[in-house]
């Protein structure tokens, strides 16, 4: 299963839009009735690099059998009060308010 297929409402960015660094827009079926931006990036020697300058409001981390969305502006408010550049996808998870774990089927 790709993330694509736990969106409705699918929108790619336009060529001007790209340098905004979000992959895809689109509504999380059954979750919630906005829509988000997600970043779609994949792992690179398991890390992931992300920007304060993305417009995505949802980084997405595909890890085994899930997929792990994370608020991009509560991480990065995370990253400014604890003054750190790298963190851990599990600290993520226990410390930000918005995370959501997708079981792939």
């Amino acid at each position: 299963m790709k993330f694509i297929d736990n969106l409705i409402s699918i929108k790619y960015p336009k060529e001007t839009e790209k340098k905004e660094l979000w992959d895809i827009q689109g509504i999380l079926k059954g979750r919630y009735n906005q829509s988000y931006k997600f970043d779609l990036r994949p792992l690179k020697n398991n890390t992931k690099k992300g920007s304060f300058k993305t417009k995505a409001d949802k980084m997405v981390f595909d890890i085994n059998d899930e997929y792990i969305v994370v608020d991009v502006e509560e991480l990065h408010q995370h990253l400014n009060n604890k003054q750190k550049k790298v963190v851990y996808l599990n600290d993520l998870i226990l410390n930000l308010d918005w995370n959501i774990i997708i079981t792939k089927n």
